[in-house]
């Protein structure tokens, strides 16, 4: 057994024990197991939320991308941080109708808002749809660190197995907490290992940051910059405006707002988490570092590139660290993804259709359900050859399709109904999975378009699509209740 495989499990399991620890002096009820019983002070909701920008694919996609696409790559530091400013608005009005309601998902919020139970059904079907591709995503990313960090000694498949295991195990007994706890190991030891070889290996190939872009410019010219077709500007722009809009619909992240103590949390941890996320930009460094280092890499072994790097230019003892810290980077979002699903499936899918189910029946289901996705996460992980960055952005176009019946919802007179908020989502999900299947784009469905409209984000296109239907819908249920309601108006008169 090699050094690097050593530390690879001593941090594993201190992972496990820290996230079973932090059950103790908790009741572990519905409101604990999910939200933390509303008590998370600013540190752990920054590590929860803000923190949580640093997952495998940040730490495996963000290389792979700046190797593959140069420029484009730079969505990622662009979304996060429009992220943030939208957060500083929106999340303290999440928390305090969730405090008011006492809700605990995403669904919750919507079948509130809306007064519909079916809604909410309709909104935990598709945070779980996104999710599990964020679940494979995280379980993939962890396949590929622990076998290229361990030198080939543990196998991708075993890795996925041994990660989903630990993990399902700790999501079970501790819940939310286990997560913000882990959080902190996991948190402390990216921002060290990703400064520390994104400043290292620049200057120990290269001679420097600026001389590295020189060296890539000979070979790749303007590889840095947008391309005019393809991942181009209108790419880039639509892009950047699904994912800042979509970042805080997914589920795991909708939830965590409630388990704040205040709404002053949101403010403070919006003004620090953009510069909290420029640090991506070392991962960035490493990916471009590896362009002229480890050669023609395509597809998804692009994904390897940071691990390949790593392997040449460092002793196995702190390959082994930056593989505990590609592994923390997989637990922390995946327990937090699992348990966002089994919640939403439990409490907002099973629990409209047994009206007395009470919390232990539906804490007991959830926790029931977390192995079941997980299986499902590893079968479609071990047996799927998306890359890690397009694995994200199809979860991406899903969560987004959320957020326009979301935004209107916090309007002090919404217009539109809970049928339009349904037929809204359902067209925008339809179009997002059209899409997916048969890979089509903007400029294979109408090629005769100019290449501004063809280079967009499909999931722009499907939002489009979903507001349309949304307010044509809102309106024709609106005036057919109003309609309804003068007829039995008349009737009480007469």
């Amino acid at each position: 057994m090699n050094i690097a495989l050593v530390v690879i499990f001593a941090f594993l399991l201190l992972a496990v024990f820290l996230g079973v620890r932090a059950k103790k002096g908790h009741d572990m009820n519905l409101e604990q197991w999910t939200v933390g019983g509303r008590g998370f002070g600013a540190m752990f909701v920054f590590l929860l939320m803000a923190g949580e920008i640093y997952t495998t694919f940040t730490f495996l996609g963000g290389s792979s991308w700046a190797y593959g696409k140069g420029g484009p790559a730079l969505y990622i530091l662009a979304y996060m941080t429009l992220a943030y400013v939208i957060s500083y608005y929106l999340l303290p009005a999440i928390w305090k109708y969730g405090k008011e309601k006492k809700l605990l998902s995403q669904p919750d919020f919507f079948a509130s808002k809306y007064k519909s139970p079916a809604l909410g059904v309709v909104v935990a079907l598709v945070g779980v749809l996104a999710m599990v591709p964020y679940i494979i995503l995280q379980f993939k990313g962890l396949g590929i660190i622990v076998s290229l960090a361990s030198y080939g000694s543990i196998s991708n498949t075993a890795a996925v197995w041994i990660g989903a295991i630990a993990l399902t195990f700790y999501v079970m007994v501790s819940g939310i907490h286990g997560s913000a706890w882990t959080a902190v190991l996991k948190d402390t030891m990216i921002l060290v290992i990703v400064v520390i070889i994104g400043i290292y290996l620049p200057y120990h190939y290269y001679g420097g940051i600026q001389p590295m872009f020189e060296s890539i410019d000979k070979v790749h010219p303007n590889f840095a910059t947008i391309p005019a077709q393809g991942n181009s500007m209108s790419w880039y722009i639509s892009t950047v405006i699904l994912t800042s809009l979509g970042f805080y619909m997914w589920p795991q992240y909708f939830a965590s707002s409630f388990s704040a103590k205040s709404a002053k949390v949101f403010r403070k941890n919006a003004m620090i988490s953009p510069l909290y996320a420029l640090l991506v930009l070392f991962v960035f460094f490493v990916g471009f570092a590896a362009i002229q280092q480890v050669p023609g890499l395509q597809g998804s072994d692009q994904d390897l590139s940071l691990l390949k790097l790593s392997i040449m230019s460092f002793n196995p003892f702190i390959v082994g660290l930056i593989g505990a810290a590609g592994l923390l980077t997989a637990l922390v979002p995946g327990s937090m993804l699992l348990m966002a699903a089994a919640t939403s499936l439990a409490n907002n899918v099973y629990k409209p259709f047994a009206k007395n189910a009470t919390d232990k029946r539906i804490i007991k289901l959830a926790k029931i359900l977390v192995p079941v996705i997980a299986l499902i996460s590893v079968y479609f992980t071990l047996n799927g050859g998306n890359t890690i960055v397009l694995l994200l952005l199809m979860g991406y176009s899903f969560v987004t399709q959320l957020f326009p019946s979301m935004i209107c919802s916090l309007l002090k007179k919404n217009f539109v109904t809970k049928q339009g908020a349904i037929a809204g989502i359902i067209v925008g999900e339809v179009t997002v999975l059209y899409v997916t299947i048969t890979s089509a784009t903007v400029g294979t469905l109408f090629p005769s378009l100019p290449q501004l409209i063809k280079d967009l984000n499909v999931g722009i296109i499907a939002m489009v699509l979903n507001i349309f239907v949304m307010v044509i819908g809102s309106l024709v249920t609106k005036n057919s209740s109003l309609r309804l309601v003068k007829q039995n108006a008349s009737k009480v008169t007469l």
